[in-house]
């Protein structure tokens, strides 16, 4: 039986077009490319169709219903590697609940819609331009591991394991491993390469490729009062 092939060796022997170039791993001599002034690139638009593709591919993944996922782009003030890549937020509570009690208090976050008024449950927020300033292969671990919190019960809370670290099952590097292997074998499945490799390069790369990089931004939700 051959050996399994590395996460590594698997994202750099696939080649992938961007911009109608077919390349292997790109280089900066490959990045030298002029786009017109008018050139722009919908950040959020493609991690949905990338997020479509692994929500409906691989099988631990198809509780998770993308049309009720709102994905949103953030900017950050530094391209900087420490900090947060991406969140997922909750717009339920425990077990799927509208409201939650804190100190006597209940709470409640106001619904978040589609331009059909279809609420939202989650939100997957992307950092940018820090989240692509890592390589390909801890990009997609990012977005599978946000994936993942999203609970089996598609309910608007998020995926709960015992124990007080109940967000990461105690380890967050054991979560991370198993993200991973959920990589590989998504990528094992064939996804179309166009899906993906537009991750394979940074912002300021990105930007000489496709123009400017620009997505759907959505308010970070907050808790509101309910009113008795």
């Amino acid at each position: 039986m051959p050996p399994k092939k590395s996460l590594e060796s698997t994202l750099s022997s696939v080649p992938f077009t961007l911009n109608g170039i077919t390349s292997q791993t790109p280089s900066p001599a490959h990045l030298e490319e002029t786009v017109p002034s008018s050139a722009k690139f919908d950040f959020t638009a493609q991690m949905r169709l990338l997020c479509n593709d692994v929500t409906t591919r691989l099988p631990e993944m198809r509780h998770i219903q993308m049309e009720r996922v709102a994905l949103s782009y953030t900017q950050t003030r530094k391209a900087v590697l420490h900090g947060v890549h991406a969140t997922l937020t909750p717009l339920r509570f425990l077990n799927g609940s509208k409201t939650t009690k804190r100190s006597g208090k209940t709470y409640y976050i106001p619904p978040i819609c589609d331009e059909q008024g279809q609420e939202y449950l989650y939100v997957l927020d992307f950092y940018m331009p820090r989240f692509l300033e890592t390589n390909l292969k801890e990009k997609l671990i990012t977005v599978f591991h946000e994936l993942w919190h999203i609970s089996p019960n598609f309910d608007g809370d998020i995926r709960r394991f015992q124990g007080r670290c109940y967000a990461h099952s105690g380890s967050q590097k054991n979560y991370d491993r198993l993200m991973e292997k959920f990589v590989c074998k998504w990528l094992a499945r064939k996804p179309p390469a166009a899906l993906y490799h537009f991750l394979q390069f940074r912002f300021a790369e990105l930007k000489n490729r496709v123009g400017r990089i620009y997505g759907l931004r959505i308010p970070k939700p907050k808790l509101h009062l309910l009113a008795s």
